[in-house]
């Protein structure tokens, strides 16, 4: 699992963020951008708002969450949590298989 990040923001601006983290963040997100992945654009003050997706390891987006706000983000515990069970089916369904 790998953990991906993107802001609006400027390079100088993430800078003292991501560094206090332990996985990749781009910088200078557009509105082209935001368009690419779905995500809901604020006018006002011209930002994306969040948008976070759980991708399989081919890629398949298996949950997403779009948010006009702070309420109604992924909780990173809960997102865990989801990727043991889906691996643990995926265990499962496998050894029956066998």
């Amino acid at each position: 699992m790998a953990i991906i990040a993107a802001t609006v923001d400027s390079e100088q601006e993430l800078e003292p963020i991501a560094e206090s983290v332990q996985f990749p963040v781009t910088w200078g997100m557009s509105r082209t951008d935001g368009d690419a992945i779905g995500a809901w654009w604020e006018p006002r003050r011209d930002h994306i708002q969040p948008s976070e997706f759980l991708l399989s390891g081919s890629g398949k987006v298996m949950i997403s969450s779009y948010s006009n706000s702070p309420i109604g983000r992924m909780d990173p515990a809960e997102a865990l949590t989801l990727v043991k069970y889906l691996n643990e089916q995926r265990a499962r369904a496998k050894q029956q298989s066998s």
